[in-house]
């Protein structure tokens, strides 16, 4: 018989205490989280495994890590990918224009510069998942976020694999950087394309749905203080309804936001159908998509007002 692991017998208690711990910080800088997006985070934490976060456009993937970052007090370093971002811009780069200024200097002058005083530290530039090895510079680990992971291509996402496997980056010149402490690594995707089953092998794996109307309500009051109840809740009903439509681009909660801040700005607190009419801008962003919601709007098909029946406030009690 196998004799238990006394390390993980003493640590389990500590488990549930350390998530809930967690979830308080993400709540005080003003980032609600369900219990598997909690777990997902804690682990990325605890164990320092990359966690993909997926998920329809706006359901909160990217500032997910932000909050994380805050919550920790952690330095948030951002690697944004697109179709055709390179290694260099990902990982290290030479500062060209001040090597070949100190070539000319050095020809001006007594001293002669060779090749390995051209490729030292002094000219290295720091690039996004190098600088994450680095840490704050206080000994204390960084949140790397690599952000639309999805939009680069497949040579950026084997260059992820060595990456994320090694929590190391070789310069040739220089020689190897590891990190004292590994970056609590989050990567995002939409999905625009398949992640190879490699990349997803090496992370913690979690889909982020749209919230209900009673958890995005609860953000939004978060998000928009100023916002009245009345108009907050309407608002997420009507976003929560018209994504059931079939829009090319449907809202997500970061669309929501931005729609009761438009309706706060115009001094509403209360939604109805005039407001809606003047500000769908914020919440549609296709032309088709505006025809298919005035037309749906038109025949009663979406809530204009708070429905009757909602206990918004003790289903947010239950959720947190």
């Amino acid at each position: 018989m196998n004799e238990p692991d006394a390390n993980a017998t003493d640590a389990s208690p500590a488990v549930p205490l350390a998530l809930s711990m967690l979830r308080d910080q993400l709540d005080r800088v003003d980032y609600l989280v369900d219990e598997g997006l909690a777990m997902a985070l804690f682990l990325a934490q605890a164990l320092r495994q990359p966690v993909l976060l997926e998920g329809e456009p706006g359901v909160g993937k990217t500032s997910a890590a932000k909050a994380l970052a805050a919550a920790l007090e952690a330095p948030l370093i951002r690697l944004q990918c697109y179709e055709g971002i390179t290694a260099g811009e990902a990982l290290y780069e030479w500062n060209y224009p001040r090597q070949l200024l100190s070539i000319r200097l050095s020809e001006s002058g007594e001293h002669h510069m060779t090749e390995a005083d051209l490729f030292s530290a002094e000219f290295l530039l720091d690039r996004p998942l190098l600088r994450s090895l680095r840490g704050d510079g206080e000994g204390g680990p960084a949140v790397l976020l690599i952000d639309e992971v999805d939009r680069a291509d497949d040579e950026f996402e084997a260059l992820l694999l060595e990456f994320l496997g090694e929590s190391s980056i070789t310069v040739p010149e220089l020689g190897t950087f590891d990190a004292d402490q590994p970056p609590i690594v989050v990567l995002t995707s939409n999905r625009s394309r398949e992640l190879h089953d490699a990349l997803k092998r090496r992370c913690f794996y979690h889909w982020i749905e749209f919230p209900s109307v009673e958890r995005a309500a609860a953000i939004i009051r978060r998000r928009v203080p100023g916002g009245a109840d009345a108009l907050v809740t309407a608002a997420t009903a009507f976003v929560s309804s018209a994504r059931a439509l079939e829009l090319d681009k449907p809202p997500g909660l970061a669309e929501a936001i931005d729609w009761v801040s438009a309706l706060r700005v115009l001094g509403l607190t209360e939604l109805d159908r005039a407001a809606v009419e003047r500000t769908l801008g914020s919440i549609v962003k296709t032309p088709d998509d505006l025809v298919t919601v005035r037309t749906a709007l038109g025949r009663g098909e979406l809530p204009v007002g708070e429905q009757p029946g909602e206990h918004v406030g003790e289903q947010v009690a239950v959720d947190r």
